[in-house]
């Protein structure tokens, strides 16, 4: 265990008694928060050595971000319970029968929702909800039915306190996901963030443009590539937090960073980046990664002690790990002003293809190292393409073009999206205001989701450009909340002050509207 020096302390005093004194933070906030100060004093991993000047300095020069897990890892960082099994079967340490009708179902999936545990302190995966609960349709009639699902849903979003809480729908239609997405079309609340698995052989066109309807009133769900999906990671896939793709009964120990424009920085040339710069800082995050998992799997205990792993609702073989990015668009920005050249990514073809480069090799040195607790994902992690921070300034989410330098025509910008989107089964998404016209004309949102999806797109988000509830990267917030907070009021979800954050540095309110 490394020594923590005094500095570090006083500098964490200083930090808990600002949360104590916020008036800003919600009780649950600021217990949250603390508990995070604590774990940030105690240093238990074997991090490897050039971590430090890689991590631990000021924001301009980060070139790894660990996305603030702490030091000593006390759970995985995504938890995908299999939430089919629990209704089926009950809980022992819940004192729990098999649910038996529509509102044990639900009854029950909120008391398990209360106990799973990630980084957040909330479940980022809440189930395929669609298929959990039509087999207690017939239990109620109709009316009832509608009445029940809408108050489990907004339960969901006054206690579940997390915009990264995911549920997932599709890809059949059911009675079950049109009801909720009639729910959520009329109370536009921000939890739980909702994708639709599409594909166009299983999903009609009737049930998607419910689909449609729904995200112009409130930002959800999201399409999902199921074919892609699928092919990737089997039937036994989920999307969960942001839109991460994760196996079922499984999920995520850790999920780090790079900083592409960071990395770039450091970079003389775009040969050095590529040959020193890049191998050398992924290197170092994968190691660091491996030292964390080391930790939660033969240290930790929880997976020999939770109630998830013990009643088989989670399997610690079916756990991987998330080698995230960010500003692949800075990074070559900067790397062609650095050699005089005057492209930009997303416009010039040949910076679109330096970012191809650049990916081919992040995923060449994935394929070669290996985890021995990743044996769900063959020994290696799953590539992710991180939605960004708060505190991101300057640093564009994952593979994304800047916001502002979007491309003017729709299917330019598609196309150079459909470049990248192979590269990460775990999860990436590109996010589309929409005009308001197209309320009168939803078969226009359908026919992109059908054309995108056949250039291999994964993952694409839409809303209404008068919509309260907006999506801001890969979670969603409620313009209303945002002035709330920013006027220094106290706000129900804490991803809002996320959001706050990504309003101010990240411009995410300044989209190209389509």
């Amino acid at each position: 265990m490394r020594e923590i020096s005094m500095e570090r302390v006083e500098k964490t005093r200083e930090e808990i008694l600002s949360i104590i004194k916020s008036a800003e933070l919600t009780h649950e906030q600021k217990v949250t928060n603390l508990a995070n100060q604590a774990d940030s004093l105690l240093e238990v991993l074997d991090v490897p050595e050039g971590l430090d000047g890689l991590l631990n300095v000021p924001q301009e020069d980060k070139c790894i971000c660990d996305l603030f897990e702490g030091h000593a890892p006390v759970r995985p960082r995504y938890i995908v319970p299999d939430y089919a099994k629990f209704l089926r079967e009950g809980s022992a340490f819940l004192q729990l029968p098999p649910a038996q009708d529509l509102q044990e179902a639900l009854d029950f999936l909120l008391i398990m929702y209360r106990h799973v545990p990630s980084v957040t302190n909330f479940p980022v995966y809440l189930g395929q909800l669609d298929d959990l609960l039509e087999p207690y349709m017939d239990t109620v009639d109709e009316a009832s039915a509608k009445k029940m699902i809408k108050m489990f849903m907004r339960h969901i979003d006054r206690t579940v306190l997390d915009s990264f809480a995911h549920a997932d729908i599709g890809p059949s239609p059911s009675r079950a996901g049109a009801l909720i997405m009639e729910a959520e079309s009329e109370l536009e609340d921000a939890v739980p963030n909702i994708s639709l698995k599409y594909d166009p052989e299983i999903t009609d066109d009737a049930f998607a443009l419910l689909a449609v309807d729904c995200a112009l009133h409130c930002a959800k769900p999201s399409f999902a590539n199921h074919r892609m999906f699928v092919k990737e990671l089997t039937e036994d896939y989920v999307l969960a937090s942001c839109y991460n793709g994760l196996p079922l009964a499984g999920g995520s120990y850790t999920l780090c960073r790079l900083i592409l424009g960071g990395i770039a920085k450091r970079a003389k040339s775009i040969e050095d980046f590529k040959n020193k710069q890049l191998p050398y800082v992924m290197d170092i995050m994968a190691r660091y990664m491996d030292a964390r998992i080391k930790f939660e799997v033969e240290e930790s205990g929880f997976f020999e002690n939770n109630f998830l792993a013990k009643e088989g609702l989670i399997q610690r073989d079916r756990f991987t790990a998330m080698f995230g990015l960010v500003g692949l668009a800075e990074a070559v920005n900067i790397l062609f002003e650095k050699e005089g050249r005057s492209g930009r990514f997303g416009h010039d073809e040949a910076a679109t293809q330096l970012g191809v480069e650049i990916m081919d090799i992040i995923w060449d040195f994935n394929e070669s190292h290996v985890n021995p607790y990743c044996e769900i994902t063959g020994g290696h992690f799953l590539l992710h393409a991180q939605v960004g921070i708060a505190e991101d300034v300057g640093i564009s989410p994952g593979t994304r073009i800047p916001i502002g330098e979007e491309p003017e025509e729709l299917i330019d910008h598609l196309l150079v999206l459909s470049k990248f989107h192979r590269y990460f089964p775990s999860g990436t998404g590109d996010i589309f205001p929409i005009d308001l016209t197209v309320h009168k004309n939803p078969e226009y949102v359908l026919d992109i989701v059908k054309g995108a999806f056949q250039k291999e797109l994964r993952y694409l988000s839409f809303y209404s450009g008068d919509s309260d509830v907006i999506r801001v990267t890969g979670y969603l917030v409620k313009r209303s909340e945002l002035e709330k907070l920013d006027s220094g009021q106290a706000v129900l979800q804490d991803t809002t002050a996320l959001g706050l954050g990504a309003a101010k540095n990240g411009h995410i309110l300044e989209r190209k509207v389509r």
